[in-house]
């Protein structure tokens, strides 16, 4: 990494490696790249540890915006601030969340949302203030991915989606809450409310499903039955408090029928957990009438549009969608990291992989077939 400011100067633009999609579904390149220095409301930060969620993959897949950044589940240091800030300085340890909490807008005041109406999703690969990015390879933009871009040595974020952490706190651990493990950890606790005996059923068990699964054991429920193709799944989700497995692949009937006859009507809670239309719609089919909820957690390639049998809501079920859990990033976060400090949830457990950030690829090919949980790579000391 190279610079062009002293430590007395204002912070200038900053020259560093970052892994660069050039075009979807081709292999990340190592590439030099610069960093502007932090506007209005902004820190730049030296990213310790990031780790790889199955959104960057699929982006990487599907998405069209190029060349990007990626990587959005991410913790590090503050390297420096823009005009304005005041929560942070340089020095401090942080987690880098994907959607944000200005504090003063009509849902981060409501008590009901964590859908912050200015720092929001970001899609377009820009930043939220002026719409323009603060990455370059030879004068020419590289885009953001949710307003994070974690895969680079040096990223820039609005201070309103960054969260100060404990100093203690091992960023190569926390960093997976910026999004998978606590999005399960909410869908179970803020979202659905799982109460002690109850029954639920999770279609998906990667992170954010285990996450769910570990939430719902937290809560006393009496049975978690865990979906999925990938028979490798079974007795890694025990760990997680998974009951009972099955491979949907092996059955001769319709799975709902199948956790009908297992739960004695329903579940009393479904949650999907893998991005798929289809499967939403076969988790409300799941739980149980009169009061089975079915919360929707992952997000589609393609086909977006959830088709239901309205008799399923008349008989009094409900499909509710969340993003992130429910959590408010800078309000709630310090909270799991507590959590995680005191042993009361799990972390490392999903930490499968531990990689050097120049094997990214590697991290990318592990994800796609299915053998890892979370990837998460270190950057160069």
């Amino acid at each position: 990494m190279s610079s062009s400011s002293s430590s007395s100067e204002q912070p200038r633009v900053i020259t560093c490696k970052a892994a660069v999609a050039w075009r979807a579904g081709e292999p990340l390149v190592i590439e030099e790249v610069e960093v502007s220095p932090p506007q209005p409301l902004e820190i730049r930060i030296k990213v310790v540890c990031t780790s790889l969620c199955r959104s960057d993959l699929s982006a990487w897949e599907s998405q069209s915006l190029f060349p990007r950044i990626f990587g959005h589940e991410a913790a590090g240091i503050v390297e420096s601030i823009g005009e304005g800030v005041t929560e942070f300085e340089k020095g401090d340890h942080v987690l880098a969340v994907f959607t944000g909490e200005c504090g003063s807008c009509r849902h981060c005041l409501s008590g009901k949302s964590n859908m912050c109406q200015v720092l929001g999703m970001e899609r377009k690969g820009l930043m939220h203030s002026d719409q323009k990015t603060r990455f370059s390879i030879k004068g020419k933009p590289v885009y953001h991915y949710c307003a994070v871009s974690s895969f680079s040595e040096y990223t820039v974020v609005h201070s309103g989606c960054a969260v100060k952490v404990h100093p203690l706190a091992p960023l190569n651990k926390i960093c997976l809450l910026s999004c998978g493990v606590a999005a399960g950890l909410g869908a179970a606790w803020n979202v659905a409310d799982v109460q002690k005996g109850s029954s639920v059923v999770i279609f998906g068990l990667g992170t954010v499903g285990l996450s769910v699964a570990q939430g719902a054991k937290l809560r006393g429920a009496a049975q978690i039955i865990g979906v999925d193709i990938n028979p490798a799944k079974a007795e890694q989700a025990k760990i997680f408090g998974v009951t009972d497995f099955i491979n949907s692949h092996d059955l001769s009937e319709p799975i709902p029928q199948v956790i009908k006859r297992m739960t004695g009507g329903g579940a009393d809670f479904s949650f999907e957990c893998v991005g798929d239309t289809g499967i939403a719609t076969t988790a409300l089919q799941s739980c149980s009438d009169g009061w089975g909820m079915t919360v929707t957690l992952g997000v589609p390639k393609v086909k977006p549009e959830v088709s239901a049998h309205y008799g399923l809501f008349l008989s009094g079920k409900s499909l509710k969608g969340t993003l992130f859990g429910g959590w408010k990033p800078k309000s709630d976060l310090p909270s799991l990291i507590e959590k995680y400090m005191n042993k009361e949830i799990m972390i490392d457990e999903f930490v499968t992989h531990n990689l050097a950030f120049g094997d990214i690829n590697e991290a990318f090919e592990l994800m796609r077939e299915g053998k890892c949980l979370r990837c998460v790579l270190h950057m160069p000391k």
